[in-house]
């Protein structure tokens, strides 16, 4: 997995390349967890992401409980496979995805 943050102002866009699964999903908490003081928008570019596990998303329901505080979170990019984990889960009544 690579992840690439880009900050404009209050938005942090957060582009996840490869693999978000058990052994990468701590990595990209980590790394964000620190990034998201004063950010209003968080936005997940998924156009290159490949997979996602339960481990994965429950770093995106994690990020989503903070930014309900804060601003607002979207998931943009998704392709069919992963789209179809946010709905087979449940997901998308949860999270804000964009096609």
């Amino acid at each position: 997995m690579n992840v690439v943050k880009t900050l404009k102002e209050d938005e942090l866009q957060v582009k996840v390349m490869g693999r978000l699964e058990t052994v990468t999903a701590p990595m990209l908490e980590g790394e964000l967890k620190n990034s998201l003081e004063g950010i209003a928008t968080l936005i997940f570019d998924f156009s290159e992401l490949e997979y996602i596990s339960s481990a994965g998303l429950r770093v995106l329901f994690s990020m989503q409980k903070i930014m309900n505080k804060q601003g607002k979170m979207v998931i943009r990019g998704a392709n069919e496979d992963v789209m179809e984990v946010f709905e087979v889960t449940g997901s998308v009544d949860i999270l804000t995805i964009e096609a």
